[in-house]
């Protein structure tokens, strides 16, 4: 059924276990960590960590228009759109680190 056996099944399987274990430790510390984007040339900053909530928002005051708050508003969209992609991007790398490229369901 196996190359090699039953030993060979075991090996692997710890392989998987070891595997595992990493990818709960490497999603720990991608919780931690934080991207900041600026969009708008720099009218808008925002922090995104790695659980994909938004921890702040800075606004230079000139990109502050109450004839155009509608462009406010959609810097602030976009850059936490681009926040969270980066994020999604940098989790993605690290796992490609650990499963050596495989794709894994729920990642």
């Amino acid at each position: 059924m196996f190359p090699g056996g039953m030993g060979n099944m075991q090996a692997m399987m710890k392989k998987v276990q070891k595997m595992q274990a990493e990818i709960v430790k490497k999603q720990e510390e991608l919780k931690q960590r934080t991207i900041e984007t600026t969009v708008g040339g720099g009218a808008v900053t925002v922090v995104v960590n790695g659980k994909k909530e938004l921890q702040s928002v800075k606004i230079d005051p000139s990109a502050v228009d109450p004839e155009d708050v509608e462009m406010l508003e959609d810097l602030i969209v976009t850059a936490v759109n681009e926040g969270v992609r980066q994020i999604d991007e940098l989790s993605e790398k690290e796992m490609a680190k650990i499963t050596g490229g495989m794709k894994m369901p729920g990642m």
